[in-house]
């Protein structure tokens, strides 16, 4: 890449900004005390992408400063964007107010990310570029039965296969990661799903959002990803997560056979 180009919205190209907004995405990152990592993050992410993308962080009022160190990124460039809540809200509601919060604003496409750089920027690039055929493009560690995890445990890497597998089996639903977070959505997909009906958090909410996709007949799309597991900071899964995802599954099978999603 040359001194002063950044990236466009697809892999193959590369091209100076042009000011062509014809389909704008946001990045939406949930963070608790992600200080660490942050800045890095945004910085690597609004160096590859043009004006089209932007990025908000939604902040559940992390103690080590994590909010202030995105409003002081916003105040010089309006691409970044902040919503603070008042504390540790979840998962789940995090991207919930970050779909209503794009949609208000005129999004076209959303995109799921983790704050810990286990999700690379460099691969926004192709979900963005699998968008043009499908309405939800999912970055897989899984794909084709292969595993791309990197630094993960062996006890927490048969634990995310299993529950891959689980979902699948119990749901019918065709998707290798049905549990992971990166992951790009069409703003149509999101005004189709009543969003006010989703409640669940961490492994669960993906299940849960993907499904919803799927029972509405929109394309689903998963292309490899590798995942880094993350190097600072501490992971925010937890056991409550894991069983809610167990039960959620049944739960969302049932809701689809009463026809109730």
């Amino acid at each position: 890449m040359k001194n002063g180009e950044k990236y466009f919205l697809y892999p193959e190209t590369v091209i100076k900004n042009s000011g062509n907004t014809s389909s704008r995405t946001l990045v939406i990152i949930p963070t608790y005390n992600e200080a660490e990592n942050i800045e890095r993050l945004i910085r690597a992410i609004l160096s590859r992408y043009d004006e089209r993308l932007d990025v908000l962080v939604i902040d559940d009022n992390s103690p080590d400063g994590t909010a202030e160190i995105v409003e002081s990124i916003k105040k010089n460039d309006g691409r970044v964007k902040l919503l603070r809540r008042p504390g540790k809200l979840g998962l789940g509601t995090a991207y919930l107010d970050g779909f209503r919060y794009a949609l208000n604003s005129g999004y076209d496409r959303i995109m799921e990310m983790d704050a810990d750089f286990s999700h690379d920027p460099e691969s926004i690039a192709p979900l963005l570029a699998a968008m043009d055929d499908a309405d939800l493009v999912i970055g897989s560690r899984y794909v084709n039965n292969t595993v791309n995890v990197v630094n993960w445990p062996l006890s927490r890497l048969i634990l995310s296969k299993a529950a891959s597998i689980y979902t699948r089996v119990i749901t019918g639903m065709p998707v290798y990661d049905p549990t992971g977070g990166f992951k790009c959505f069409s703003a149509k997909v999101l005004r189709a799903i009543d969003l006010d009906r989703v409640h669940s958090q961490g492994y669960s909410f993906q299940i849960e959002m993907n499904f919803r996709a799927w029972k509405r007949g929109f394309v689903i799309r998963e292309i490899p990803i590798v995942f880094v597991d993350r190097t600072v900071g501490k992971s925010k899964m937890t056991r409550k997560n894991i069983l809610e995802a167990v039960w959620m599954v049944w739960w969302l099978k049932l809701l689809s056979i009463l026809r109730l999603l």
